[in-house]
């Protein structure tokens, strides 16, 4: 073998070697660990493990605000007509609580669609699956603008009602 081939040789196991090490670190991001952003505002959601505390949850996120303000949401699938209805919760009591108590405390709740790059529309996937590009949450901005949250030392900056794909935690 010539020196030109075995150097042309390295080369090319040189960058299959390197393609292959960038593959890992573009490798698919599960929705438990995704993070979105709303370019609007600045906000964020931020998904996080659910776990096998519940039963009923499949998935766990939490919208930051502007003003350091949090909210933190659940998702859980509804019988009958299978949805992902997501709940952003702010400051609820703990232990027993009434209806209204928690609606009180609910300033948004809705089913979460999802878009991929060409556009088509799903719903947002349990644990375990690649996270979509894109969450849109119907009225989210509305919603929240009318929450006792907003205005004085609540969030200032409402949010779109979508959001893209920003990474993934590690």
């Amino acid at each position: 073998m010539t020196n030109v081939a075995s150097t042309l040789i390295g080369f090319m196991a040189g960058s299959l070697a390197f393609i292959a090490a960038g593959s890992e670190v573009n490798a698919a991001c599960p929705i438990e660990l995704a993070v979105y952003g709303d370019n609007q505002s600045g906000s964020e959601i931020d998904f996080t493990p659910t776990g096998t505390s519940s039963a009923t949850v499949t998935n766990s996120f939490r919208i930051i605000l502007d003003n350091n303000v949090v909210l933190n949401g659940i998702v859980m699938w509804n019988e009958g007509v299978s949805r992902p209805n997501g709940a952003l919760m702010y400051k609820c009591p703990e232990g027993d609580v009434t209806g209204e108590e928690l609606a009180a405390c609910t300033p948004w709740h809705g089913v979460i669609y999802t878009s991929d790059d060409k556009g088509n529309i799903g719903l947002l996937p349990a644990e375990g699956v690649e996270a979509p590009k894109t969450l849109i949450l119907p009225d989210l901005g509305p919603a929240l603008r009318q929450s006792s949250t907003y205005g004085g030392s609540g969030f200032s900056k409402v949010p779109w009602d979508v959001f893209a794909l920003k990474g993934c935690q590690e």
